[in-house]
């Protein structure tokens, strides 16, 4: 079992001063070594962000200026995968923002790259009436995808409501941080309706203020599909069955967005659950949870929050960093709501580490979405802190905590935990609430660990058995070159996304909320 170690900084650190000591031998003393040099956190970091923007300038078709979804560790072209998605592109977009801001790359590499993804998404198909991209495009051809190339098995186009969102998101980065692709980025953003996704009376009086779609087919598919037309423009189309109905998950980038184009009413950002309620006829969820009731904009809010290891907090479906962090990394949510974000994500960032550290004695932590080690891809997090009552596993093992629904179920006893499954964008999320936590894990996967490679970190690495996923995703790099980009350079990705209507919309919503969180 790996227990928590001293930081390879801190080994460094001793074996520097040790160096610096004049020894004494038979002749007397001896000249002092010279001190060991130890790389400060902006150079561990920049080390970091060169090696990952490393894998997307291999992950890359240069004839459209896409990502493909996902390349092997080892960087060769033959090895990427042959379809993108529009959080894919996004997620290229702005990180080839931020390895301008760093120096990775000149200026106008980084002008003629974005201007080539531009000019290639201008080009693809999308869905008219909404201006909105399908999910899943050849990344050499820009074709939509109607064969899945992995295996032959059909796809029927999709539209996603929150991978628009990420696109949407990287085109108001681009707009800002890009003057000469300003035009470029707004003619795209200007066609893009997240109305299209709202649902003004989603299951009635239980959502007043109105949810989210998950989104639709513009062809009739397979399964559960409710026929609407929000927009009243262009024909109905089939939407998804479900809508967004909580709060702490990625889709609240497509709400932040659609409230601050005047698409959606501002009220909507009340309007999914903080937690279920609390009552026995939700006993199925993982922990029955603890708040008050409150009301903002005539919206009826209850301010409900899960406990884990003496910490409150509003949960993530699945208890992991992904869902939790991502919209983070552009919106100021601490800032801007020091009273609900500015409490829950340092206690969200401070319930993983404990758990990695603590509860399961892995060493490590980081747990959200990632590759498996075994093949494919799996979904990572501290089930404990999450609604998802089936949970999402942080070990191989799948290993399911079930702490009982206070006066409903009864706890299960706690659980031992196998092989710990740690993805490397986790932690580069939590960057702005433990810096140091963050990258003193990182450097001991790094060191401890087969889980770095020519693309900077692989997608994820089990920890007991060593067992690494040898891979980069689009996705994950994305989620660790935009909080680098962040942590080196004043906020920059935030302050080009939130220049205009964004802080104008959305920061005096997130002032007006109180959760019932509390990190330690």
């Amino acid at each position: 079992m790996l227990r928590w170690k001293r930081s390879a900084i801190a080994l460094v650190l001793a074996a520097s001063s040790l160096a610096a000591t004049p020894a004494l031998a038979a002749g007397g003393p001896v000249e002092a070594q010279p001190k060991a040099s130890v790389p400060s956190d902006r150079d561990v970091l920049m080390r970091y962000a060169r090696d990952t923007w490393t894998s997307f300038e291999a992950m890359v078709d240069p004839a459209t200026g896409f990502p493909a979804d996902n390349i092997g560790g080892d960087l060769s072209p033959a090895t990427r995968s042959g379809y993108t998605s529009p959080t894919n592109i996004g997620g290229y977009l702005w990180s080839t923002v931020v390895a301008r801001d760093l120096g990775i790359i000149p200026a106008p590499e980084a002008d003629q790259r974005v201007e080539r993804t531009l000019r290639g998404l201008a080009r693809l198909d999308v869905h008219e009436a909404s201006g909105m991209f399908y999910n899943w495009y050849d990344p050499k051809t820009g074709a939509v995808l109607r064969t899945w190339p992995e295996d032959g098995s059909v796809v029927h186009p999709f539209l996603s409501s929150v991978d628009n969102g990420w696109l949407a998101a990287a085109l108001l980065v681009v707009r800002s941080a890009m003057p000469a692709r300003s035009h470029a980025a707004q003619t795209l953003l200007d066609r893009m309706d997240f109305g299209f996704f709202y649902n003004p009376t989603a299951r009635g009086e239980d959502f007043p203020a109105g949810l989210l779609r998950g989104g639709f087919w513009d062809e009739e598919p397979p399964g559960c599909s409710v026929v609407d037309n929000y927009r009243d423009r262009g024909p109905d189309v089939w939407y998804t069955c479900n809508h967004y109905d909580i709060l702490n998950t990625e889709p609240r980038i497509a709400s932040y967005i659609g409230i601050a184009l005047g698409q959606i009413p501002a009220r909507h950002y009340f309007a999914p659950y903080r937690t279920f309620p609390a009552s026995c006829d939700w006993s199925w969820l993982e922990q029955r949870p603890v708040g008050f009731d409150a009301t903002y904009l005539g919206v009826p809010v209850f301010e409900g929050a899960f406990e884990y290891r003496g910490l409150r907090f509003v949960p993530s479906w699945g208890g992991d960093m992904f869902e939790a962090l991502m919209p983070a990394m552009f919106v100021p949510e601490e800032r801007w709501g020091p009273r609900s974000w500015g409490l829950n994500h340092p206690a969200y960032v401070q319930g993983q580490i404990e758990h990695g550290l603590r509860d399961t004695e892995y060493g490590y932590w980081g747990f959200s979405p990632a590759s498996d080690p075994r093949g494919g891809y799996g979904v990572w997090g501290v089930d404990a802190m999450g609604m998802d009552p089936a949970g999402y596993p942080s070990d191989l093992e799948g290993t399911n905590v079930d702490q009982g629904y206070d006066g409903c179920r009864s706890a299960q006893p706690a659980p031992t935990y196998g092989d710990g499954v740690v993805t490397p964008h986790a932690a580069f999320l939590a960057l702005p609430f433990a810096r140091q936590a963050a990258i003193d894990n990182l450097t001991r996967l790094e060191q401890n660990l087969d889980s770095y490679g020519p693309g900077g970190f692989y997608d994820a690495v089990a920890v007991r058995s060593g067992m690494v996923a040898r891979r980069y995703l689009a996705l994950d790099q994305a989620m660790v070159l935009g909080p680098i980009g962040n942590a080196m350079r004043h906020d920059a990705l935030r302050t080009y996304f939130t220049r205009g209507e964004v802080t104008r919309a959305i920061r005096p919503l997130l002032a007006r909320e109180r959760f019932n969180a509390s990190p330690r």
